[in-house]
């Protein structure tokens, strides 16, 4: 079984800044660590299989175990890796096509959220949505990969809510954290970024007309759109590799 090696380079900050930061805010270094894992595990530098050890996670990225811990555990939410008990944490073995049908449904689900959101946001939500909407433009802009996908969590939650249907809501949300980690790294293959926000702009317009249909099928090109990137993505750094 592989098994992840420390290296110093991989540090995210020195270790008396990182745990400083560590003590003010647990969480978004734990965000950060997830961050680097999801990106080598899609890449294929963590390959299926590999153990992921928390101390050595712990020194590899200059933190405590707690940060590294919650980073393995959203991890695991996601289903890149599976937590063992008495054995430890192992990288999931997932096919793409695993991953396609785990978008295909998300983009079922997101369809139909936004076709309800269409029809029932109030004057309020619908301006907040395109608050959000155009406050991203700087972020493509900057290639700000982490701050667009920050963004975009909000934005689809935005449209969650706006159904009105709490069950709804819910049960895209629980998909979305399933599939927190893949939305992510898709954003990374060539101009994704910026081919997600003309997405969303198409989706914005439908909205703005009041065509609940027409929203509806550009979320689920959209969706689509998204896995098939993040397809190529590991296509490509599995040739690479």
């Amino acid at each position: 079984m592989a098994r992840i090696t420390q290296s110093s380079n991989d540090k995210i900050e020195s270790s008396p800044l990182s745990a400083k930061r560590d003590r003010e805010d647990p969480g978004l270094l734990s965000d950060q660590i997830r961050n680097a894992l999801t990106d080598e595990i899609a890449s294929g530098k963590l390959p299926a299989g590999a153990a992921l050890d928390e101390q050595d996670l712990a020194n590899r990225f200059g933190a405590s175990r707690t940060p590294v811990r919650e980073a393995l555990r959203q991890l695991s939410v996601s289903g890149l890796v599976e937590i063992r008990p008495r054995r430890g944490v192992v990288v999931t073995r997932l096919t793409p096509e695993q991953i396609m049908d785990m978008f295909e449904t998300t983009a079922e689900v997101e369809a139909m959220c936004v076709r309800l959101a269409t029809y029932r946001m109030t004057p309020l939500e619908r301006s907040h949505l395109l608050d959000l909407h155009e406050a991203s433009r700087s972020l493509v802009e900057k290639g700000d990969i982490d701050g667009y996908d920050a963004f975009n969590s909000r934005f689809h939650e935005a449209i969650y809510l706006a159904t009105h249907n709490s069950f709804m809501a819910e049960q895209a949300l629980a998909i979305r954290a399933r599939l927190k980690s893949f939305r992510r790294t898709q954003l990374r293959q060539a101009d994704r970024i910026h081919r997600s926000r003309d997405e969303h702009e198409g989706i914005m317009v439908a909205i703005a007309q009041g065509d609940g249909e027409e929203a509806s099928r550009r979320m689920r090109a959209h969706m689509l759109n998204a896995a098939s990137a993040i397809g190529s993505y590991i296509a490509a750094h599995s040739i690479a590799d």
